[in-house]
């Protein structure tokens, strides 16, 4: 200290009563010091007395299993020294004067009936209130537990009540008796439990305690002695596990005051104050430790914020009351509320549809309900604050906290307008494949249009000339039926030229795809008119193979045309003039129709089978070579010059859309079959 401060009167009374603080600090440490050594040194002989009275019950309760034991090897020599009942009672009167823990033998037969029974002399009235009959339920248990284990068994203990107001905790010991491998019954033996502390227990080591059984809940059955009215009282507890039952054995033991030793209070202060310095050393690393991980929890804190808030897929939390509890910043943006409205509010959540609250409500009772939700997710439709509705995929999964506790759901949230949008473009991308398809398909076929057109046109002017001749000659002689005749085949032929013209401009014409119930011929019969121009340039003959009662199918008529007539064409472009060479010179496209072999054959009480119809395109020609089959559904893969390859791209596409297939493999002796499948309305 330096002169300054000595000279300073009030920094030396500051610096005074710091020191007077720091003597009291450490006074009153030293008080605290003696106090815990006065606790521990009484925990220590408390506990000490404690363990030892717990080694004394368990003893007494060696020494009472081990008499129990004894007397069953006795009992069970009592039948060797009288194996008749006339002989009987005179022994059992013998072992009952010698054992005052039994109060009753008893001799039963196969059936459990009392063949022959002794009663103690020391309680002479033990059946003057009630009559033994009322114990047969315990005898009944301990000596089925006896035969079941082929030994001693015993019954629960029972109160039985005797004259006077008096009474006995009693106990069924039942002992199979088996004479030369036949059983010969049961020996019954009746314990007294008052007579089990009294009897078999040393008389020593029970000197001014109590003992006692009790029941689980502390609740007497028998008591031999009590500790006198104390406080102070320690108290152990031992089981008495015997075949059948298990008895509880309580003693007590009262509680001895002794004096501190000073070689146990000077450890004990030192181990104090070295453990106060080792503390204190302890609490300095662990704050360090501490402040360490606080550190490192605020830095994965901010890392898991940021990502949090950089992602794009909403993060939805919610308790088991379906109240939110936590939202990450896409969701919020996400929904057009904030995270202070949102936190906090139940069912019905502020984005749902209001008309599809009551859906919303039942889905949200099977969660809680338990059952598993798909780990893939469900899609739904949510409302921003403005009112616009949104598709979502939900994908949702427990939240489980660190005791493996589920405390809640934690969900996923992905909004899907640009994918619904990307998509959208894609449906219409195919249509106008599908539509460029059918186009190019009416442009390869347009020489044959006008040749099948001609044909009637010519045939409607041959007719409309010859009507003008009639007309020219004289009237009176003018033959009605020729011009009426004549009229009917310009008619006739018009109608023939509008049916050509109708079929190509429903095959080329865009639509919205619809799907109806159609009967699988008429699919044969639109298609017809344009399939018969190409097979009669081509001289194929066309064949169809239609089954009887097949059920309509559920289909876009115009998809599943195109697909039809594209496998009709490949087909007769597949078999060129002279290729098989036929006696007749012919070559045949079949088209077929059959119910599918995935529904057919249904046996009787088997689920219902969803049903198909199967097509099937075949042509006779060379067949398909390795290479071909590998790439056959790959876009802009052909093997024509002329051909764009979306054929039987697009014609798989239109089926797997249906939940069909479609498929090919060779048919014999030569060519391809193309099958696919289609389901009925």
């Amino acid at each position: 200290m330096t002169a300054a401060a000595l000279s300073n009167p009030p920094l030396r009374q500051g610096l005074r009563s710091r020191r007077w603080l720091l003597w009291g600090a450490l006074l009153a440490l030293v008080l605290m010091l003696l106090g815990v050594l006065v606790f521990l040194a009484t925990q220590y002989e408390q506990s000490r007395d404690q363990v030892a009275l717990e080694r004394d019950a368990v003893t007494v309760t060696s020494d009472m299993r081990a008499a129990l034991v004894r007397n069953v090897q006795t009992l069970q020599s009592l039948h060797s020294v009288a194996p008749t009942p006339d002989s009987w009672p005179g022994s059992a009167a013998e072992l009952l004067a010698q054992h005052r823990e039994l109060v009753r033998l008893e001799w039963r037969g196969i059936d459990l009936q009392v063949l022959v029974h002794r009663d103690s002399a020391y309680l002479p009235d033990l059946l003057g209130q009630l009559d033994r009959a009322q114990a047969l339920p315990d005898v009944r248990q301990a000596c089925g537990n006896a035969q079941r284990i082929a030994g001693p068994s015993f019954s629960p203990s029972y109160f039985w009540p005797m004259r006077g107001g008096q009474g006995l905790e009693l106990m069924e010991m039942c002992l199979p008796l088996v004479r030369s491998g036949v059983p010969a019954g049961f020996l019954v033996a009746t314990y007294s439990l008052p007579g089990i502390l009294s009897e078999l227990t040393q008389k020593d080591l029970l000197r001014d305690r109590g003992l006692a059984f009790t029941e689980p809940d502390g609740t007497r059955l028998a008591l031999h002695s009590s500790v006198a009215g104390s406080r102070r009282t320690l108290v152990a507890s031992s089981l008495l596990n015997l075949p059948g039952h298990t008895l509880m054995l309580r003693l007590e033991s009262p509680r001895a005051v002794r004096g501190l030793f000073p070689n146990v209070l000077t450890a004990v202060v030192g181990a104090l104050t070295l453990a106060l310095l080792a503390v204190l050393g302890l609490l300095a690393r662990d704050m360090r430790l501490r402040q360490r991980a606080e550190l490192e929890v605020a830095d994965a804190l901010a890392f898991r914020q940021a990502m949090e808030n950089s992602l794009v897929t909403g993060l939805r939390a919610r308790d088991m009351d379906s109240r939110v509890t936590y939202v990450n910043p896409a969701f919020c943006q996400m929904v057009g509320f904030s995270a202070e409205q949102l936190i906090g509010t139940g069912l019905p959540a502020p984005w749902w549809p209001p008309e599809l609250v009551d859906e919303y409500q039942q889905r949200q009772a099977v969660r809680l309900a338990g059952q598993a939700l798909p780990r893939e997710g469900w899609e739904s439709v949510f409302q921003r604050s403005d009112g616009t509705r949104f598709p979502v995929l939900i994908i949702e999964a427990p939240l489980i906290d660190a005791h493996g506790t589920q405390t809640g759901y934690m969900s996923a949230i992905l909004d899907l307008t640009e994918q619904r949008r990307v998509e959208e473009l894609n449906r219409a991308s195919q249509d106008r494949l599908q539509a460029t398809a059918r186009l190019a398909t009416v442009g390869e076929m347009a020489s044959l249009l006008s040749h099948e057109l001609n044909q009637p046109l010519a045939a409607i002017a041959s007719y409309a000339t010859g009507t003008l001749n009639l007309l020219e000659g004289p009237v009176g002689e003018l033959p009605q039926s020729d011009l009426q005749l004549a009229m009917r085949r310009i008619g006739e032929q018009a109608e023939r030229a509008g049916r050509v013209i109708k079929s190509v401009a429903d095959f080329v014409r865009r639509r919205e795809p619809v799907r109806e119930a159609v009967p699988p011929h008429s699919l044969l019969d639109a298609i017809a008119p344009l399939l018969g121009l190409q097979a009669k340039k081509l001289g194929i003959r066309v064949q169809t193979d239609i089954a009887p009662g097949l059920p309509a199918v559920l289909c876009d008529r115009t998809m599943v045309e195109q697909v039809l007539l594209n496998l009709a064409r490949n087909g007769m472009q597949a078999m060129p003039e002279g290729d098989p060479s036929t006696a007749s010179g012919l070559r045949v496209l079949t088209l077929a129709l059959q119910q599918s072999r995935l529904s057919a054959g249904q046996e009787a009480g088997e689920p219902p089978r969803k049903a198909w119809v199967e097509f099937t395109v075949t042509d006779h020609g060379q067949g398909l070579s390795e290479d071909v089959r590998d790439k056959l559904f790959t876009p802009f893969f052909t093997t024509k010059s002329e051909g764009m390859g979306l054929g039987l791209s697009l014609c798989r596409t239109v089926i797997e859309q249906h939940g069909g297939a479609l498929t090919f493999e060779p048919a014999h002796p030569r060519g391809t079959v193309f099958r696919f499948t289609l389901p009925t309305g």
